[in-house]
């Protein structure tokens, strides 16, 4: 085979009829009879495939029968107008080469529906289906955007430790980074653990959040965020937990509860925008995806509206705003609550909203996105600003349809004296984030910022109904396998 250069089937597509190409990939499917064989091939590029068509006296019985699904080959050819249905060209292979063969009776993934539970336990062949190639297409594609934003805005992007000496949930949930010798474990006498004989001279344990160490940026920079992984040892086996997931956490220095909202609308809206402009053709499979598969589900298991209307739903409408109290009203009043339908019945003020709560005023009652703000201080974090009524805190969610909370956010309590109030309130250690408190003391700012699962935001551009379906390998209790 000549040397000329690979072009992707992306490009072999969108440029049409043309000279001789050479194309790479994974077979999808061959046909063959006596007078030709048409082979399916895709690399990733695209979820469409390109056609070949080749020539059994030309390219050689022996080799077609490398030809499998799953195998590994790289054709040359004239790219001519298709003489079938199903694609506008296809290639007239002249010469072909197996890169490597893919045993068909061991190949896991053969050209049938295989379940999403199968699809899990082969996750490093997963990307090959048209299903994951385009959530991976769109994963990286919001990457990118949430990287432009930022930096379109003035931005700076701060890595923020993945190893950490501090929990700034305050929940404990976390895992444990040693490197102590677990045969022989070092203890004090007290008969504790002595972590002093530790690597970090400490205990220590991966971030649940990158949140801390970027206020303490956004008091020197103004403006940054971080994204990064964070790890939660939450023993949840869920469809919406992982232990190991990505964040993204603005923190912007003079910006109060309205700003930090306007600006995670702001961010939802650009997103959700560039996946329609730019996943055209992977937002249309998983559309079509998902009506195909809404149709064996029982009627009040259907999606009211298909996922390119829940896209648009998103950037075509104002998220309400209302608060806490205003929701809890709404709730504790709502027919679902009254005839006790809710897994969790609203008695009152206080209740901490659970996902079919969030999701009853997104998709009933506003039927658009919801900010909820000023939050009971007692269901949120040390770090959120008490507001003067005593009794809530300067926080928000975001709710979105089909998903509840996809940003949880806060400003920031700045004030040293409240802040050491909350934090001892709340049993949360001062001496471990002394520095944290320093920072109140030199120069404080009123400031803000929120999170954004990132694993979350996925779901719903995608429609996947199970986080470990938009991850490429899921860390999940008793799954670490790949």
């Amino acid at each position: 085979m000549s040397k000329q250069k690979r072009t992707k089937i992306k490009e072999v597509l969108s440029v049409g009829v043309s000279d001789k190409a050479v194309v790479k990939g994974w077979v999808r499917t061959k046909r063959q009879n006596k007078n030709v064989a048409f082979i399916a091939l895709n690399d990733g590029s695209t979820i469409h495939n390109l056609q070949l068509v080749a020539d059994p006296s030309t390219i050689g019985e022996d080799l077609l029968k490398l030809v499998t699904t799953g195998a590994c080959i790289s054709a040359e050819g004239q790219i001519v107008a298709s003489q079938g249905s199903g694609q506008s060209v296809e290639m007239n292979v002249s010469t072909l080469e197996v890169l490597g063969s893919a045993d068909p009776e061991k190949y896991p993934l053969q050209p049938k529906k295989h379940s999403m539970e199968f699809l899990r336990e082969i996750a490093y062949l997963r990307p090959r289906t048209n299903t994951f190639g385009a959530i991976y297409r769109i994963r990286h594609a919001m990457i990118f955007a949430i990287h432009k934003f930022f930096n379109d805005k003035g931005f700076l992007n701060i890595h923020t430790p993945i190893i950490t000496g501090s929990d700034a949930e305050g929940a404990g949930e976390t895992f444990r980074v040693t490197s102590l010798d677990l045969e022989n474990i070092p203890k004090n006498e007290a008969g504790e653990i002595d972590f002093k004989k530790d690597f970090f001279d400490k205990e220590t344990n991966l971030t649940v959040s990158g949140q801390l160490e970027g206020e303490l940026a956004a008091m020197a920079l103004s403006e940054i965020y971080t994204f990064g992984p964070t790890f939660r040892a939450e023993n949840s086996n869920t469809t919406r937990h992982l232990a190991e997931f990505w964040m993204i956490e603005p923190e912007v220095a003079f910006a109060d509860l309205e700003d930090n909202m306007d600006l995670a609308e702001e961010m939802l809206k650009y997103l959700v925008s560039y996946a329609l402009e730019n996943c055209a053709d992977d937002l249309a499979f998983l559309n079509q995806r998902e009506i195909d598969e809404d149709k064996n589900k029982k009627a009040e298991d259907r999606n009211e509206l298909c996922l390119l209307d829940r896209l648009k739903f998103v950037v075509d409408n104002d998220f309400v705003r209302i608060t806490y109290t205003e929701a809890i009203d709404i709730l504790r009043n709502s027919k679902p609550n009254k005839k006790k339908k809710f897994q969790y019945l609203i008695d009152g003020w206080g209740a901490d909203l659970q996902s079919e709560h969030e999701r009853f005023l997104v998709e009933k009652h506003f039927k658009k996105p919801v900010i909820l703000s000023d939050y009971p201080k007692d269901i949120k974090s040390f770090y959120m600003r008490m507001n003067d009524d005593g009794k809530t805190v300067a926080a928000m969610d975001i709710l979105f349809p089909g998903i509840g909370e996809i940003v949880g956010g806060s400003q920031r309590e700045e004030r040293y004296e409240k802040l050491v109030a909350r934090m001892d309130e709340m049993n949360v250690p001062k001496d471990e984030l002394w520095w944290y408190l320093d920072t109140r003391k030199f120069g404080t700012a009123p400031h803000s910022g929120y999170g954004l699962g990132f694993e979350r935001m996925i779901l719903f551009v995608t429609g996947m109904t199970n986080i470990r379906d938009v991850i490429p390998f899921p860390r999940t209790p008793g799954n670490a396998e790949f």
